[in-house]
């Protein structure tokens, strides 16, 4: 079984000259990834909510506060950043057969503590490698879902892990602050069952936040239990309900099991989304001929966003569109994409979807959910129209998913759309080169193109 020894082991062993380059590639595109995300999401809500209540704690700090010409400390600053990373749905996912967290919500964390410390380009990297490999390997082997924990649960241990990575915490800090950080903060999966609302995509965020503070914690001398996993009552027996090991690679190789959204929407509708797409544009099909649509999928994909958790036909909000395969797949076909214009209030309220989401079934196949376990991403769909013609589709995966990688310049093209409206081109090309070089970079120079 894991210990916190192990962890803090494992986080001061990996070292940037033995990451591969691929690796290293491949980290530098979520760093991209991510922080595109975020600078698109500024006006959202639920991060106007996030930046209101961090202003109004602190005036002031050593940490940009993306996109808002304002500072505050490492921990509210993971808070403000994770929150836009993670508030369009927009961000990576790493595919396990129990789980599905997403790494990129530790990127943010790990670069608020490297500006505060002028941390290097390769310690970045290292930080967020290291988060990668050890929300991978918890996802993996001590899926929570199950147990009713939220996967966040799994972010603040590998929130703590990246940061305390770049603050350069001792072996005994890292093992306070892991105990710390995975006794005091596990999160219920109510947040994502029943009704959806703004928390879903803020979770994440507060869990950074708490790894963050965790380690600053650990950093003063406070000590935790560290023995975290094993101990009586703990992580293990309470949370994962059984004992597991993790193989912890200190190459960071998780991060190729990593997947990066084509489409705004979660995690396990993107194969279906852009199958559907397909069909429609190949087939010419007429939105207003449409009898019903059916989708055959994986067991995860029926439990979160097909009506396992709770119903996904009453859709009134982008927290619960988001969630909800009738409505992307609905509105996927009537609109031949899904960006964030698919999850304006008023296209989400408009009668044509609100009537063609109504006739979504969604069932689980389990061809398809042994397929999703050996790594793929099914998704079998049947458009039937009024008139009794029918039209499918099937595929195994989607571009982005770890079976088809986006290269650089894919992500390139992403980042250029979604940060378009908020982001001048001499502004955005001086953030992409910066990213691609981040090696001979730091985090402040990072950190200012974000202010």
């Amino acid at each position: 079984m894991p210990t916190t020894g192990e962890l803090a082991d494992f986080v001061l062993d990996v070292q940037y000259e033995a990451l591969s380059d691929d690796a290293i590639e491949e980290l530098k595109k979520r760093v991209l990834d991510s922080v595109g995300i975020g600078m698109a999401a500024l006006e959202e809500d639920a991060t106007e909510v996030v930046a209101e209540t961090v202003t109004d704690l602190e005036s002031a700090g050593p940490c940009t506060l993306w996109g808002r010409d304002a500072t505050a400390s490492p921990a509210q600053a993971a808070m403000h950043n994770t929150a836009l990373t993670r508030s369009l749905d927009f961000m990576d996912s790493f595919l396990a057969p129990g789980e599905t967290p997403h790494p990129s919500d530790n990127v943010a964390s790990v670069l608020a503590c490297g500006e505060s410390v002028d941390a290097s380009g390769t310690d970045l990297l290292e930080g967020i490698g290291v988060a990668y490999e050890v929300q991978g390997e918890l996802a993996w082997n001590a899926p929570v879902r199950d147990r009713g924990f939220d996967h966040v649960t799994h972010t603040v241990i590998s929130a703590a892990c990246g940061a305390g990575k770049v603050l350069g915490l001792d072996r005994e800090q890292l093992r306070n602050a892991i105990g710390i950080a995975g006794t005091a903060h596990n999160a219920l999966r109510v947040t994502r069952t029943g009704g959806i609302n703004e928390w879903k995509g803020v979770a994440s965020a507060n869990a950074a936040r708490n790894g963050v503070y965790a380690c600053l914690l650990a950093q003063n001398g406070m000590e935790g239990p560290v023995n975290l996993f094993e101990g009586q009552k703990g992580w293990n027996q309470v949370v994962a309900g059984a004992d597991f090991d993790v193989d912890l690679d200190r190459g960071c190789e998780r991060v190729f099991d990593t997947m990066t959204k084509r489409y705004v929407a979660e995690t396990y509708a993107q194969s279906a989304v852009e199958a559907i797409i397909g069909l429609a544009e190949s087939e010419s099909v007429d939105p207003d001929t449409v009898a019903s649509i059916h989708l055959d999928t994986f067991h995860g994909a029926k439990l979160i966003i097909g009506g396992g958790e709770g119903d996904r036909h009453e859709v009134t909000t982008k927290a619960q569109a988001d969630h909800s395969l009738p409505y992307m797949l609905a509105a996927a076909l009537i609109d031949r994409e899904m960006t964030r214009a698919q999850y304006d209030r008023e296209r989400i309220q408009r009668p044509d979807v609100q009537s063609l989401l109504r006739t979504v079934t969604v069932e689980e196949n389990e061809r398809l959910t042994e397929a999703f376990e050996h790594g793929k991403m099914p998704a079998r769909i049947t458009v039937e129209l009024e008139d009794g013609t029918t039209y499918r589709t099937e595929t195994d995966a989607f571009e982005g998913h770890p079976t088809r990688p986006m290269s650089w310049e894919d992500v390139e093209a992403k980042f250029a759309t979604v940060t378009e409206p908020t982001l001048g081109a001499q502004r955005r090309q001086a953030i992409v080169d910066t990213v691609r070089n981040l090696d001979t970079h730091d985090a402040r120079g990072l950190a200012a193109l974000l202010e």
